[in-house]
């Protein structure tokens, strides 16, 4: 589950991670009277959805008065950002964060990820800061430094100032941001997150260290113990096909192909994607029903897939399996007048005596 840059500050700022004051704004109205509570000389308005990008794509402007704040904010609310994340839809912005400016000296990067390799945490840092860390990885993958953390003893005092000073940061500034990685590291433990990121971190010029912009993804499996996560999801960020398998407990994926396909294992859903791409088609979803699946979940699954605008067809791959038995596969397909195919793999297994 993801939420808002401005949600993701709010708790970070409960573990004594320091963020710029902002308040969030669902109405031009609304961001002209958060910027005169700020009394800031100079003010961000940020679009907030869920996808990075929004810089380059014109989603965050810098404001010096309120007029300016009035005007930018009636500009973006209602707006289409496209990012390299959105796809060619888009996303439209229903809210902002209108935030105090800040004199920046250096950007960097941070954020805590599981590293299923290692079953660790681990701290991932970089002094590029402020860019897109794929790009990094991608052209300077020595500029990435990492430190994986112990699950018994949690991030030791000593290797978040080594990972402070391999970043290059400022000695002045070495104890800010130690404490900042041990509040964000919290958090992430605490939360239950799959990712807490920052970019950019930031050094002002005045030295003092903050969190520039923060995003933080939430495990779907353990926000039964975060209510108070739970209520921050925005479903209007969400796919609405997504949303409706996950009520009926179905693990659905929109991928905006032309063949729809459902599974009963999430494995078998992989290879069934796989077999759509080899020969030539595009997957409109990834469909996994489950091994115990009943009769009206497989019609809610079905009504889910035939509402993707562009279905042409349809893959279905089931697998039934008896003890004491030897594998007996058996393929049938069928293509239908109206164009669109539908096909329907079977292995059934037969018990032999």
């Amino acid at each position: 589950m993801n939420i808002h840059e401005y949600q993701s500050k709010q708790i970070l700022k409960s573990y004594g991670v320091v963020v710029p004051n902002g308040k969030a704004a669902f109405s031009a109205e609304e961001a002209v009277a958060a910027a005169q509570e700020l009394g800031s000389a100079v003010c961000v308005v940020k679009a907030q959805i869920h996808a990075g990008g929004r810089g380059k794509a014109g989603g965050v402007k810098i404001a010096k008065s309120v007029d300016e704040v009035k005007g930018y904010a009636s500009e973006l609310l209602g707006k289409t950002l496209i990012t390299h994340q959105t796809g060619p839809e888009g996303k439209t912005v229903n809210r902002l964060l209108i935030e105090e400016g800040c004199d920046i000296k250096k950007e960097y990067y941070l954020s805590f990820v599981i590293d299923r390799a290692t079953s660790m945490v681990v701290m991932m840092g970089s002094e590029e800061g402020g860019m897109d860390i794929e790009k990094v990885a991608a052209e300077m993958p020595e500029k990435i430094i990492k430190e994986y953390i112990d699950p018994l003893i949690g991030l030791a005092p000593f290797q978040s100032k080594r990972m402070a000073f391999k970043m290059n940061f400022d000695a002045a500034v070495i104890g800010q941001v130690s404490k900042l990685m041990t509040g964000l590291y919290t958090a992430f433990v605490a939360k239950d997150c799959s990712l807490a990121e920052i970019n950019p971190l930031v050094v002002t010029k005045d030295d003092k260290v903050m969190a520039l912009d923060a995003k933080l993804n939430f495990d779907d499996s353990a926000l039964y113990r975060h209510p108070d996560i739970a209520e921050l999801r925005d479903e209007s960020e969400e796919d609405a096909k997504e949303l409706a398998a996950a009520r009926e407990g179905l693990n659905y994926v929109n991928l905006g192909g032309d063949v729809a396909c459902m599974v009963n294992g999430a494995g078998l859903a992989m290879a069934t994607v796989d077999i759509i791409k080899h020969y030539g088609g595009e997957p409109a979803n990834f469909l996994d029903v489950g091994g115990s699946s009943t009769v009206e979940n497989i019609a809610k699954a079905f009504r889910i897939m035939l509402e993707a605008a562009r279905l042409r067809g349809f893959l279905s791959i089931s697998l039934v399996a008896s003890t004491n038995a030897t594998s007996l596969p058996a393929v049938s397909s069928k293509r239908l007048r109206s164009s669109a195919l539908r096909f329907r793999l079977s292995f059934a297994s037969k018990a032999r005596m």
